[in-house]
């Protein structure tokens, strides 16, 4: 369980700025994110063992990520003054916290099932895996520029500057999404040597760490809607 320092802490942090508590909800998916690559190359080289602990690590930082959120919405329905619509930043917040569902969720069902696959498919989900966080780190650049716009009172300049990062997350998540279609025609190419349970197992790994950075995409693009609705 999360102490009460914890939430205090981030209440603070909410009352010298609104969008700082953003900031560090990225950052916690973006930790999970990070925590899940080193669960799938464990996975890879069959270190379950590795695997049960990271999966641990993982739901204490998802949760931690929760506690963020619920502060969030919850200060949201007080009188505080905010610099954006405080819908667009609740439908901003809810991919954003997707990101952290989605690695906890991948990291589960690493452990339920030893991966047995050719060497292609093993090189094929780290391709796939640092790309994502490639993506998911390229986000938190992205939301951290929002501090500094607060700062600036969205000069034109830094809302130029924010506009062009999410443009690159969004060509990012087009990699990713190439990566994880050719994958997985590499998995079905190989059922034979993997078998039918293998072959769902696999794809359903791909698929959700597919959707990692899917929802870094699509929270860019609401923090995009975010900003220039303002």
């Amino acid at each position: 369980m999360i102490k009460k320092e914890y939430i205090r802490s981030v209440l603070n942090v909410f009352a010298s700025s609104p969008f700082k508590p953003l900031v560090m909800h990225a950052n916690k998916g973006g930790d999970c994110v990070r925590k899940l690559n080193e669960s799938v190359m464990a996975y890879c080289d069959g270190d379950m063992e590795k695997v049960e602990a990271l999966n641990k690590e993982i739901d204490v930082l998802e949760h931690e990520a929760d506690v963020i959120k619920q502060t969030v919405r919850s200060e949201l329905s007080s009188s505080i003054m905010l610099p954006v619509n405080a819908n667009d930043l609740l439908n901003f917040l809810k991919p954003q916290d997707s990101i952290s569902d989605d690695a906890q969720e991948v990291a589960f069902w690493l452990t339920l099932r030893k991966f047995e696959a050719p060497f292609e498919i093993h090189e094929g989900f780290c391709e796939l895996i640092n790309k994502t966080l490639e993506t998911v780190e390229l986000y938190e650049d992205l939301v951290a520029t929002l501090s500094e716009l607060l700062e600036t009172s969205f000069s034109k300049r830094d809302v130029e500057e924010t506009l062009a990062l999410v443009t690159k997350v969004e060509e990012m998540e087009h990699q990713v999404d190439i990566i994880e279609k050719d994958l997985v025609k590499q998995i079905f190419r190989n059922e034979d040597a993997i078998g039918a349970l293998g072959v769902y197992h696999l794809s359903l790994l791909v698929r959700g760490i597919g959707d990692i950075a899917d929802k870094a995409e699509h929270a860019a693009d609401r923090l995009r809607t975010m900003v220039l609705r303002r």
